[in-house]
């Protein structure tokens, strides 16, 4: 069985436009990470958000309501001929602050209508306009903070808000930052119509180029390219790169770092070893000293590109890692015994 958005929100199926509305303001506010504390109040508020997101658009709505959840996000065929169900793909864009921004016209409502100073309840003050008895000001929550002398343009009065940035971890192989590379990443947002009050839904394939050396924590911005409403300026969509795990490097900076496992008979005796690179190719590298614990050796310019640079590279590091035997003959431990120094 797929979600139940009308559950989620605590609404009958046959629910119209304003009745949805009120339900998502209702366990929006509810369920706000920054006012609820439960341990589960992140994901229920994202669930939330997607109910809202499908249910609030007839396009997606009818969808789901033929299709269910696995239809709407998979695509599929009904025999009802429910509009664009056999071609209509949905996947929900994941930030849930996003809507609730969008939604409310800011990203924390409840700085926007009572400042700081949260000695009171906030949900009690939000007045009949939220849809909760008992509220001051006739429902009109920004009234209070006008008497108090806060300036009208800080309430938002005429003015549109840009929605937080929506930001997407974007997970790159090393081999993808050696050589750099291009991700073409998809999205799916609501646009306005050219009558400045409906909206649609599009799909839109970014180019996210990755240059060669690029860091972990890397932020590429691609301004307003997220929802649009009537009230709101788009958010910028973010990217945010990530290192892959790596079956035999690790990362540092520009370098790379590799284990090699070397026996104890290696370690005292000398030995070479082959190193792998990035580059497919294998080093051979000579150990005519004893390997001792915290040895290490440096293969110049073969680590990672410098960002600022990339026709000069960081360093392979090689750390050593010695296998100690399990049990060694009484014979050869006297051996021991007698050649090796004490100190």
């Amino acid at each position: 069985m797929g979600k139940d958005y009308y559950k989620t929100l605590g609404i009958p199926k046959g629910s119209n436009e304003e009745e949805i509305k009120k339900a998502y303001r209702r366990m929006a506010l509810r369920f706000h990470p920054d006012k609820n504390k439960d341990a589960n109040a992140e994901e229920k508020f994202k669930e939330i958000a997607e109910a809202y997101e499908v249910l609030s658009d007839p396009k997606k709505r009818v969808v789901y309501d033929q299709l269910g959840e696995e239809g709407l996000k998979t695509g599929g065929s009904s025999s009802s001929g429910a509009p664009g169900s056999s071609t209509y793909h949905y996947t929900f864009h994941g930030d849930p602050h996003a809507t609730f921004a969008s939604f409310f016209g800011g990203s924390n409502p409840f700085d926007m209508f009572f400042g700081s100073n949260h000695e009171d309840d906030p949900f009690a003050h939000f007045g009949r306009q939220f849809g909760f008895p008992g509220g001051l000001n006739n429902g009109f929550p920004g009234e209070g903070r006008r008497r108090r002398g806060v300036p009208s343009e800080r309430l938002g009065a005429g003015r549109k808000h840009q929605d937080p940035p929506v930001v997407h971890e974007l997970k790159v192989s090393l081999e993808e930052i050696f050589h750099g590379c291009t991700k073409r990443m998809k999205i799916t947002r609501r646009r306005l119509n050219p009558d400045g009050r409906s909206m649609r839904t599009e799909d839109k394939i970014l180019n996210i180029v990755i240059k060669k050396g690029w860091k972990e924590g890397t932020k590429i911005t691609f301004p307003k390219e997220g929802d649009e409403t009537p009230e709101n300026i788009p958010a910028d969509i973010a990217f945010v790169l990530k290192d892959k795990g790596h079956p035999h490097f690790k990362r540092d900076g520009s370098n790379i770092i590799f284990n090699c496992k070397i026996s104890l008979k290696e370690a005292l005796c000398g030995c070479t070893v082959s190193i792998p690179t990035l580059e497919n190719r294998i080093i051979s590298l000579p150990c005519h000293d004893i390997i001792k614990p915290g040895t290490v050796k440096r293969l110049r310019g073969e680590g990672l590109p410098f960002p600022k640079n990339p026709s000069q590279r960081g360093d392979l590091i090689v750390e050593f890692s010695v296998r100690f035997p399990d049990r060694i003959p009484p014979q050869s431990r006297e051996i021991i015994r007698q050649h090796l120094p004490q100190s």
